[in-house]
């Protein structure tokens, strides 16, 4: 499949920022219209009802906001009898529901808890690795406080040795303000959260008060960590290895790699990480990616690979130990789009395109038979939109789906239902 030449991310960014397009939150989901629904030849596909913004699920409840309110289902959305006050519903950027009940969730640089299903809440503040109060950065601009917790992966908890474990990194550095670069995690349903891993402090993502950063404002991030990011695309955990891995972009600017992979151990007894850089590379390569997943201790990810080409895009898989090793991977499956979302569950993949890059309007990759076969639906009726945060199945069978105006900004939500797998003639 040859595709014509996009507009690149970086002018589309650039061009939105310019119009003013910061996050427009208060028209998240809120479209009146009747809800657009329909299927491909692989999937069923329906949007969210109107009035609501559904943030996150997990089995039967979802999260959900609309202006100045939060709610919580536990019908798979069917009635929302759970819902409290929240001034800054709009501005929520992030949210995780946890085995237990309790919900997390955020808005810039803050981050808050409800342990009784939105009876009350409260805020979290993060903590350093010692145990001391993480302090966000003064924003040279109030109303862009940074996107500290905002992630493009749905799936962000994990059991780890009989416990959930929640481990995340922030997409940042794009809207909402300039950032530090993180990876977060809790081992006690969210009432404690305390940094993974700081990233160093990237010239090129300054505090200057613009959107997404950019050079000559306040250095924001950990100044003794000389490797840098723009922002985490991915963290996943293998429990072959009990090891995570986390991926990183974007770009290569004259400081450094921003594209990298760490791979993470944990220590619970001592409450303590060891992390290691095992690959730094260019934007163009296999490596610059997202969408990692394990699936019966193989190793699967798709490449985000842009800039100057020529373009190492595909979908890969290899064991984890030869993930250095270009002729150890297998490239299941080309697009020939770059994509940093990825999800697999129950035998079918659901990746994405990135709207500004894809010659298609809504752009999805699904394969129903683990990897034997391939299409790339556009659902066009709903514009040039970058789907992110795939949310593993709910007890109906449906992924929740964020639909992402351009590349990044708010739009829609839809929930995706796979078909079976077709039998092979």
């Amino acid at each position: 499949m040859k595709h014509p030449k996009p507009l690149s991310r970086r002018r589309f960014i650039q061009t939105t920022a310019a119009a003013g397009a910061v996050l427009g939150p208060v028209s998240r989901g809120q479209s009146t219209q009747q809800p657009r629904s329909g299927e491909t030849e692989y999937f069923w596909y329906r949007e969210q009802p109107p009035g609501k913004y559904i943030d996150s699920q997990r089995g039967r409840k979802a999260f959900a906001y609309a202006d100045g309110k939060v709610f919580l289902s536990t019908d798979n959305g069917h009635s929302w009898p759970h819902s409290a006050e929240f001034p800054d519903a709009s501005k929520i950027t992030f949210s995780h529901i946890l085995k237990n009940g309790n919900i997390l969730f955020a808005t810039g640089s803050k981050l808050y808890l409800s342990t009784d299903n939105l009876k009350g809440y409260r805020e979290v503040i993060v903590k350093t690795p010692d145990g001391a109060d993480y302090i966000p950065h003064t924003p040279k601009n109030p109303e862009l406080p940074g996107w500290y917790f905002h992630t493009l992966p749905g799936v962000v908890s994990w059991e780890v040795d009989g416990k959930e474990m929640m481990v995340w990194g922030n997409y940042c550095n794009v809207l909402g303000g300039a950032t530090p670069v993180n990876i977060y995690y809790s081992t006690d349903s969210g009432r404690t959260v305390k940094i993974a891993y700081s990233f160093g402090q990237n010239p090129f993502f300054s505090d200057t008060g613009a959107p997404g950063g950019g050079k000559g404002g306040a250095l924001i991030g950990n100044p003794d960590n000389k490797t840098i990011a723009r922002h985490v695309h991915t963290v996943a955990y293998n429990p072959v290895e009990n090891a995570f891995y986390a991926t990183t972009g974007d770009g290569t600017r004259g400081f450094g790699h921003e594209c990298h992979w760490l791979r993470g151990t944990y220590d619970a007894r001592r409450d303590r990480w060891n992390w290691d850089v095992i690959i730094s590379d260019v934007s163009n390569s296999r490596y610059k990616c997202g969408g990692i997943n394990f699936v019966d201790g193989k190793l699967y990810w798709i490449s985000d690979s842009n800039g100057p080409p020529p373009y190492d895009r595909g979908i890969f898989v290899c064991d984890p130990k030869d993930i250095r090793n270009h002729e150890k991977h297998t490239r299941l499956f080309n697009p020939e789009v770059e994509s940093a979302c990825m999800i697999i569950q129950d035998g079918t993949f659901l990746a994405t395109h990135c709207a500004p890059a894809s010659p298609l309007n809504t752009g999805f990759i699904v394969s129903n038979d683990m990897g034997k076969t391939w299409a790339q639906p556009d659902l066009k009726e709903f514009g040039k939109r970058s789907p992110v945060r795939l949310h593993e199945k709910n007890d109906e069978g449906w992924f929740r789906v964020d639909l992402r105006s351009g590349w990044i900004k708010h739009a829609e939500v839809i929930f995706i239902k796979p078909k079976p797998p077709r039998r092979q003639a």
